[in-house]
């Protein structure tokens, strides 16, 4: 029994114990230098993997399996990138936040409504759904 005043991950990783199954492997960097021209050839021939992603594949595609079994980073298309900013942007927009600030004070009476204003109010909310719909699907998330 230890008494000791060290951490207990302290303690498993100083006595050579190794770590639980569930736990991934820590990942050390290493470095390797390449001209523009062969970046941007592994660049092309990455396609939606991440170069480094990329570049493990092929150097341990003939490792054991052990080696081999983390699933590769995919990089989003610049398209699905940008779709993303706007779908976080439309998010954090506060847009759905005064819409129900808004649908209070109507039903509180602090806000008069028009026929018009309301009509406005409606389109308004009908547009940021679409937006949001049309983004979604152009991402391809699935919703439930």
């Amino acid at each position: 029994m230890s008494h000791s005043l060290l951490p207990t991950e302290f303690e498993r990783s100083a006595s050579g114990l190794s770590q639980s199954p569930k736990e991934k492997p820590k990942m050390l960097p290493t470095s390797v230098r390449f001209t523009a021209e062969e970046k941007a050839w592994l660049l092309e021939r990455a396609g939606a993997l991440s170069l480094a992603a990329f570049i493990r594949l092929k150097v341990l595609q003939d490792a054991p399996k052990t080696f081999r079994n983390q699933e590769p980073t995919r990089r989003p298309s610049s398209e699905l990138a940008v779709l993303g900013q706007m779908l976080g942007g439309l998010g954090r927009s506060g847009l759905a936040s005064s819409m129900g600030d808004l649908a209070k004070a109507v039903k509180s009476g602090a806000l008069p409504v028009s026929p018009e204003l309301e009509q406005e109010l409606q389109s308004a909310a009908m547009a940021i759904q679409d937006m949001r719909r049309a983004l979604i699907s152009a991402l391809g998330v699935k919703v439930q």
